[in-house]
């Protein structure tokens, strides 16, 4: 046994049995053409499905509102084709002994009008204010806010018809469901904007009917970010009974496990709290709501993933701190992202203790699916 044996530890909740605590953390791709996964991205999958990656998340999929996305090349999780597409995925990944969910999402106002798969839809928001204040959009009325949720639960319930063992659903890095988070964004004065704890309901609603969708028995992972892709510095919560009362409202909606993304898993949520080395954001998410966590961000890695955006590559990172929070029970399964891109068997490589054979990261497996 390896000295990373903490991550090679089963895991279960409600229906989904995980061989071990590694999560293949989802990535934006971008190679289904029309929406619709080719053979080549169900053996992108099963590819680390059968090299010891205990759960896959997958890349962003998209609901079926019009205004979702930039980018026709991103996947769909609705029209028969794209279905069909994931069928083959999900099939692939369990022929492999693997585990997967999709991750659900809709990027909102970081969507531009005028692109993506339906480039003449309007793309939607909680106000249709940029995080800039720049009104594009009239506010959504409740009815459409309504069918954002419902969209939700659609895929969803897609999800499970087609056999998936889980789903993540997209809450993080200013997208769609952050930007109701988000104060900047989010000037409803209805039961949708307000505290914080209100501008989470929009969320809550979409656990809630994801649930009556898919049933008691599989889980739901909700990702969420403090941080935005629009303003990096951005923070919803800034002490611990502000971030209590805001996960709060996804533990009372039924949400399974909270995936808390950062930039890098090391950095302390709250330093000022329990210091510099204190729990990071997931450490502190388990501690307030006692549900499971998945940390992530830069594991195995020396730098965070926006330079991967920058074409920039990474050196290779010891993974022992992240192994030695784990083994305190600080949280409970662990993402692993572009570490992962860069080499398939990165699993099998630390199961089996061949850390030297590790690559650094290059930004050219990017641009390639593999």
């Amino acid at each position: 046994m390896s000295s990373a044996a903490a991550l090679f530890e089963p895991f279960k909740l409600k229906s989904l049995n995980l061989e071990n605590r590694i999560v293949m953390a989802p990535m934006t791709r971008g190679f289904s053409p029309d929406g619709v996964p080719t053979d080549d991205v169900a053996a992108y999958y099963a590819r680390r499905a059968a090299a010891d990656v205990g759960l896959i998340l997958s890349e962003g999929t998209l609901v079926r509102r019009k205004g979702a996305s930039d980018n026709p090349n991103y996947p769909l999780f609705h029209t028969d084709a794209a279905l069909a597409g994931w069928q083959k995925v999900i099939d692939a990944v369990h022929a492999e002994g693997g585990k997967m969910g999709p991750q659900i999402w809709h990027q909102g106002l970081l969507r531009k009008t005028g692109t993506g798969h339906f480039p003449d839809a309007p793309s939607d928001s909680p106000s249709g204010i940029t995080h800039k204040g720049k009104q594009l959009f009239d506010e959504p009325s409740d009815e459409e806010v309504a069918d954002m949720v419902a969209a939700y639960a659609d895929a969803a319930k897609a999800a499970k018809d087609l056999g998936f063992d889980t789903l993540e659903i997209h809450g993080a890095h200013g997208y769609l469901i952050d930007q109701f988070f988000w104060d900047v964004m989010n000037k409803r004065e209805d039961k949708y904007g307000g505290g914080l704890p209100e501008r989470a309901r929009f969320a809550g609603e979409i656990i809630s009917e994801i649930r009556k969708a898919v049933g008691e028995d599989m889980p739901i992972i909700l990702r969420f970010s403090q941080w935005k892709q629009q303003d990096y510095t951005a923070k919803l919560a800034e002490t611990p009974q502000e971030f209590e009362a805001f996960l709060k409202v996804f533990v009372d909606a039924g949400v399974d496990i909270l995936h808390a993304s950062q930039r890098r898993f090391w950095e302390a949520e709250f330093p000022d709290i329990d210091g510099e080395n204190g729990l990071n954001t997931a450490g502190w998410a388990k501690k307030l709501t006692g549900l499971p966590t998945i940390t992530v961000g830069s594991v195995g890695l020396s730098s965070e993933f926006t330079g991967a955006m920058r074409g920039e590559g990474s050196k290779t990172r010891p993974i022992t701190d992240v192994v030695e929070r784990l083994e305190k029970g600080e949280f409970d399964l662990v993402a692993v992202g572009r570490a992962l891109l860069q080499d398939p068997e990165w699993a099998t490589k630390v199961k089996e203790g061949r850390t030297e054979e590790l690559a650094d990261y290059d930004a050219k497996a990017m641009a390639k699916l593999y």
